[in-house]
């Protein structure tokens, strides 16, 4: 776990022309100091839970993959800070059913279920720190590619675990190899049709199993149709070994897959 200082997040400049924005929320193992604080794990149970948490080499995928673009080169928002700091992809409200696990904005609990914060934790802290300052960035970038090009494409990049854990609320359904993430009001269906040719040679799309959504900036959340979003969530045996193990071979043709489908967009 590195808990040196950095930015947030950033977001890497693509093509001006293009409308794709590859969002990475979940691809980072660092926590501040500050954060950590709260946290009740030991440093070897923390690193544990990393392991299980975080959508590894997810950024290393979204680099390749705009690299290996031919026509314009998606625009890239990473998030540089764990997910156990802040979860910028959760509504920050009763909206979010992950509450219901202890896994909203700011994580109570582990994907075990077992506790990470105590009780008393005021989340305000980090909500104001980490989790607003994010939401307003990753709308600011959606807002300039609709300004730009007229329309904005959000391509969440994700990995899931081969076995479910405890926390997981839809476990029982399909792990198919990739699992694209809709959202009825912004994934058309050819945004999905592309997408599933795109990772046709995986072995198996699934779709909203075992997760479901898709990121969208509550500013045009469900009101503009400019901006569509798709999740994809690739099956992590595909690429690494688990939990929290190195990249394997299959990681270029992930991101291969995703070039393929950004440079159709």
């Amino acid at each position: 776990m590195n808990t040196a200082p950095q930015p947030s997040f950033h977001l890497l400049p693509g093509d001006i022309d293009s409308p794709v924005l590859l969002h990475v929320p979940h691809g980072s193992r660092v926590i501040p100091e500050e954060a950590r604080d709260g946290i009740l794990l030991e440093d070897h149970a923390l690193e544990r839970e990393l392991d299980h948490i975080t959508d590894a080499h997810t950024g290393e995928l979204a680099a390749r993959a705009a690299a290996a673009c031919t026509a314009a080169r998606p625009w890239r928002f990473v998030n540089n800070l764990s997910r156990l700091v802040v979860d910028p992809e959760r509504f920050p409200d009763d909206r979010e059913e992950m509450r219901a696990v202890g896994m909203g904005a700011v994580y109570t609990h582990t994907t075990h279920r077992e506790r990470l914060r105590g009780p008393d934790l005021d989340q305000r802290p980090l909500l104001e720190r980490y989790f607003h300052p994010y939401a307003q960035a990753m709308t600011a970038a959606v807002d300039a590619r609709i300004a730009t090009t007229g329309r904005a494409v959000v391509i969440d990049v994700h990995s899931y675990p081969t076995a479910p854990l405890p926390y997981e609320l839809h476990g029982t359904g399909p792990r198919p190899p990739v699992c694209l993430g809709t959202d009825p009001f912004h994934t058309p269906p050819e945004l999905r049709s592309l997408a599933e040719e795109a990772f046709a040679g995986f072995g198996g799309t699934g779709v909203d199993s075992p997760f479901a959504g898709a990121y969208v900036p509550l500013k045009h959340y469900g009101t503009d149709r400019r901006v569509t979003a798709l999740m994809i969530e690739i099956r992590r045996d595909t690429y690494m070994g688990e939990p929290g193990g190195p990249a394997g071979e299959g990681l270029d043709a992930v991101a291969a897959a995703v070039a393929e489908l950004v440079g159709r967009l």
